[in-house]
């Protein structure tokens, strides 16, 4: 596969950006983390506001390297992966509560899980792109999963299931050698001579297989946005990076984000339908862009206000 046959931009940004990512990710758990400790909703804010402001740097130095349109879709591919990435942390709370994780070690298992995600989601994102430059009818496959995904999501219960009974956390349990105890922040430890793995391996685990769920959708949407490899993934990536931060933002009210799920499933069918059109007609990228922004900024102000509405009759 030709790198330049998915990608207009230059061969040297691939490396490049890979090592910033994977430099900040060093900085982030071995040096400004290195203890094991609760991460305080100030500094919570505080990274989150890096993270996005490092991901619009970037996105304002790309749409300047490589023009609007590219940009355009980069900004895009950011903001629907931020906004799917929000609704995996009902999923990520749900694991970290269910397979009761300290708050102190949860963002060591945060960081391994999105290492994992970043090498998952380059190459699914590679050879997805390279597959629609192939074949033209992808496109109708990608479509039909994003809206049934949509449909899912607002016609779906919302109750909550225990990880402990899911398919993940029955396999490892069958094949691999675990305990139920606590071992500092370490993924394996010794008892009585044998090797085990601690309830942080096992939330790593099913972190990383939702993770691989959820792939079934955002990597659709994002080859919807754009065609590019290189947009695709970094835009990706940097809605990722942020999530580990974004998780101690929102953890403790992320429940009464109630039209979270259905703005999600609006935008989905959207982008679906875009691509079930796509060899018809071509919505243009600042369209796409407006329809999620409105989507998003209508979903979260009405939970707000709904949230607010409930409080004030509790008391």
């Amino acid at each position: 596969m030709n790198i330049h046959t998915v990608s207009v931009v230059d061969t040297w940004l691939w490396p490049a950006f890979i090592g910033a990512v994977l430099f900040l990710l060093f900085l982030d758990l071995f040096v400004l983390h290195r203890k094991d400790e609760v991460m305080s909703q100030k500094q919570a804010l505080g990274w989150s506001a890096f993270w996005i402001s490092l991901s619009l740097l970037f996105t304002g130095w790309f749409t300047f390297q490589y023009g609007t349109a590219l940009g355009t879709q980069f900004l895009t591919g950011y903001l629907v992966e931020q906004s799917l990435s929000i609704d995996n942390l009902f999923v990520i709370l749900l694991i970290f509560q269910s397979l009761k994780i300290p708050q102190a070690n949860q963002h060591r298992v945060l960081f391994w899980g999105i290492l994992g995600a970043i090498v998952f989601r380059g190459i699914l994102i590679v050879i997805g792109v390279d597959l629609i430059h192939r074949f033209d009818w992808l496109m109708y496959v990608f479509g039909g999963i994003l809206i049934a995904t949509g449909a899912k999501l607002f016609f779906g219960s919302d109750e909550s299931q225990d990880v402990n009974d899911s398919f993940a956390v029955r396999i490892a349990r069958k094949f691999l050698p675990l305990t139920k105890h606590f071992h500092g922040n370490h993924f394996w430890a010794r008892e009585n001579g044998v090797l085990v793995a601690t309830p942080l391996f096992l939330a790593l685990i099913v972190i990383e297989l939702s993770d691989i769920i959820f792939a079934v959708d955002s990597i659709p949407a994002v080859l919807a946005i754009t065609k590019d490899a290189f947009v695709a993934f970094g835009s990706n990536i940097l809605a990722i990076l942020g999530l580990r931060s974004l998780y101690f933002v929102i953890a403790e009210w992320v429940s009464k984000l109630k039209y979270l799920k259905p703005g999600l499933a609006v935008i989905l069918c959207f982008i679906g339908g875009k691509m079930l059109v796509s060899n018809f007609y071509h919505v243009p990228s600042w369209v796409s862009l407006l329809v999620i922004i409105g989507v998003l900024t209508t979903a979260g102000l009405t939970s707000w206000y709904v949230a607010r509405q409930e409080e004030r009759k509790a008391k």
